[in-house]
């Protein structure tokens, strides 16, 4: 038992690091991508093949996956500056979804929809798998914590108030002298980055990626993590990520409580009761459990 609490609080985190990356792109400088499962797999991806087809150290293989996410997000970003609201929202799912047939198909790269085994975790062979889990959520809880501190200090920064201006009222922005398009970018590849921080750990921690795991209702999860827990609120981004992984292992202890239910029918029941809870959520708080306030700025 405590082993999966355990991986279920390092399944948080990760939730946490792909809110904090939503929270950076679309919470602070107001630009939708619906693309967060391509950046999470492109993460994983980039760690898996360091680590496995090239036998790189865990940590090089973590900091290309978030060099090549960045990359990646800075890149799109850079051809869809023209793009606003429900365009660049279709545009990031397009990508996310290019990049799962990718892993899907490239099978001389990815080894397709078998995906990649073996991915070495920290120390994995010489701990027992209790030691393993408390061990990655140590590490993980520890990345979060990180991430948390130097969004929370870029969201204070008056590149963050710069940001946010962008998000209320760009025109306004360029008009007051903000360097808009640049500060898109920065951004997009800033969140990116985290992303793929996020899908990295997930590689090492389950030592298994496919493409199948990469679908866009990740997407939406971590959607719903960040409006429930607070849009634009760094610490509303971990909570939220917090609740959604409740919500979901939660509901597992109440399949078992309808009998006769078929695994399809008890799979249903779990989203049923995942969307009446954060539909409750969201009725009472409709501005997120933690919301947005005017940050105190940082003292130099």
């Amino acid at each position: 038992m405590l082993s999966y609490l355990l991986a279920t609080l390092t399944f948080a985190g990760v939730y946490a690091l792909l809110a904090l990356g939503l929270n950076v792109i679309w919470g602070m400088a107001g630009m939708i991508n619906l693309g967060l499962a391509g950046f999470f797999a492109l993460g994983a991806y980039a760690s898996a093949l360091a680590t496995v087809a090239l036998g790189l150290p865990i940590a090089l293989g973590i900091v290309i996956a978030i060099a090549a996410a960045a990359l990646a997000g800075a890149l799109l970003s850079r051809l869809t500056l023209n793009l606003r609201g429900d365009y660049l929202a279709i545009v990031t799912l397009g990508f996310g979804e290019v990049i799962r047939l990718i892993a899907a198909n490239e099978i001389w790269l990815t080894n397709g929809s078998d995906g990649i085994p073996g991915i070495p975790g920290p120390f994995r062979g010489a701990l027992t798998p209790l030691q393993f889990n408390a061990l990655s959520c140590g590490l993980l809880l520890l990345a979060v914590a990180l991430a948390w501190f130097l969004t929370e200090r870029l969201r204070r920064s008056p590149y963050g108030r710069a940001l946010r201006a962008i998000r209320d009222d760009e025109t306004a922005a360029a008009v007051a002298g903000k360097p808009v398009r640049l500060y898109k970018v920065q951004a997009f590849a800033i969140g990116a980055g985290l992303l793929g921080l996020a899908g990295a750990a997930y590689a090492h921690f389950t030592s298994y990626v496919a493409p199948d795991i990469f679908r866009p209702l990740l997407t939406i999860y971590i959607f719903l993590a960040l409006t429930a827990g607070g849009t634009g609120n760094t610490s509303g981004a971990v909570l939220g990520a917090f609740l959604v992984i409740v919500i979901l292992e939660g509901s597992r202890f109440i399949e078992p409580m309808f009998h006769g239910m078929s695994g399809a029918q008890g799979a249903a029941l779990r989203e049923i009761i995942i969307g009446s809870v954060l539909i409750f959520v969201m009725r009472i708080r409709p501005e997120g459990l933690l919301a947005e306030r005017p940050p105190k700025p940082v003292e130099p």
